[in-house]
């Protein structure tokens, strides 16, 4: 089958070959083929070393399909049973998950390096990015990383489901709890920018702000939400006009960088919370003062994954969109071939679109 492999951390281009195959369905396993599956900038990550992958590795995890195959001892999902790939698989027996942090299980985590569920060339074990890699026509997965939905969703709509999309309107619901009439502050305007948003919109905030350097991501904020859109060099006249100079009562980072956090948490009025999405760089070190830690009593917070339930939270996004408050078809500014990923990978660091789905027919 086709699938685009990432052969050393460092490469700036995915090998896209058809000699890929799959290991056999073992056992609470499941063989999916993937349907449609989004282009993120965690991908970029992977290949430069910010978020770790085993090499060599077939890229993506957003990602949505039909399951084909069973292995045995699977009891939750059938052949021809539609699903979203999730990249976190949440056990629900472990301390995290029974108390209320299922996205932090970390009882799968092993199985993304230590499992290499693909082969080329015959010879050479390949891994799943994330334990996944939908850049590819079939994928293994564990049993709990596919979640069912039903089958009138279509897969390109359900594909954002898995990483971009839960990940911003869970920043913005679960971990930043967002109440209606507050003000709200967005460092970052790419696809999990919009779905914070998106995410504050929903939770009823009055005030969205949103900063971003590319004058057309500014455009599209508006578009899902912000009643407000400024370059950075125009945040601390926005801040003065929108706040009072008081500062937001949540600020989200959804960019990856030590400066953008803290101008994050210095955009955050005193007693407010500050929310991290961006992955940035290991060395990246983020240096804050001792003092205002102590008198602003600002709330400064990591979310992964958005800080999912995904057996709750998938369903209640599809809800959402189906009631016509969470848009998703407009998030799709591009449909691809696997063949052009890596001018996708071209258009997401230029910041030309909002989502690309690469579809298989």
């Amino acid at each position: 089958m086709k699938a685009a492999v990432l052969h050393n951390v460092g490469d700036d281009k995915l090998d896209v070959r058809d000699d890929v195959t799959t290991t056999a369905v073992g056992a609470g396993k499941v063989r999916i083929r993937i349907k449609a599956t989004g282009v993120c900038h965690s991908d970029l990550s992977a290949m430069n070393g910010t978020i770790p992958v085993a090499v060599p590795a077939v890229l993506g995890h957003e990602g949505a399909g039909e399951i084909v195959e069973v292995g045995a001892g699977v009891t939750s999902l059938a052949e021809g049973d539609h699903v979203v790939v999730c990249w976190s698989p949440q056990c629900g027996a472990c301390k995290e998950c029974v108390n209320g942090q299922p996205q932090l299980c970390m009882a799968y985590m092993i199985n993304a390096f230590s499992d290499a569920h693909f082969m080329f060339d015959g010879t050479t074990p390949t891994f799943g990015m994330a334990g996944a890699g939908t850049f590819a026509e079939e994928v293994i997965l564990l049993e709990q990383g596919a979640v069912k939905i039903d089958p009138d969703i279509p897969y390109d709509i359900a594909s954002l489901l898995g990483c971009g999309v839960m990940t911003g309107v869970g920043a913005a619901i679960n971990a930043g709890k967002i109440e209606p009439g507050s003000s709200v502050v967005v460092f970052g305007c790419g696809g999990v920018g919009i779905s914070v948003i998106q995410g504050a919109r929903i939770a009823g905030a009055a005030t969205i702000l949103a900063v971003d350097m590319v004058e057309a991501k500014l455009g599209w904020a508006k578009q899902f939400g912000a009643t407000h859109a400024v370059t950075p060099d125009q945040l601390p006249d926005a801040l003065r006009e929108l706040t009072g100079g008081s500062g937001f009562d949540y600020a989200f980072e959804v960019v990856g960088r030590s400066q953008t956090i803290k101008a994050a948490y210095s955009a955050t009025r005193r007693g407010g919370t500050t929310v991290v999405v961006g992955v940035g760089r290991a060395e990246d070190m983020v240096e804050l003062s001792a003092f205002d830690l102590f008198y602003d009593e600002k709330n400064l917070r990591g979310t992964y994954y958005g800080s999912a339930n995904i057996r709750r939270d998938f369903p209640r996004l599809l809800a959402l969109w189906r009631s016509g408050q969470l848009d998703l078809e407009r998030m799709i500014t591009r449909r691809l071939a696997l063949d052009d990923i890596n001018d996708a990978f071209g258009a997401l660091s230029a910041g030309d679109v909002i989502r690309q789905v690469i579809t298989f027919d």
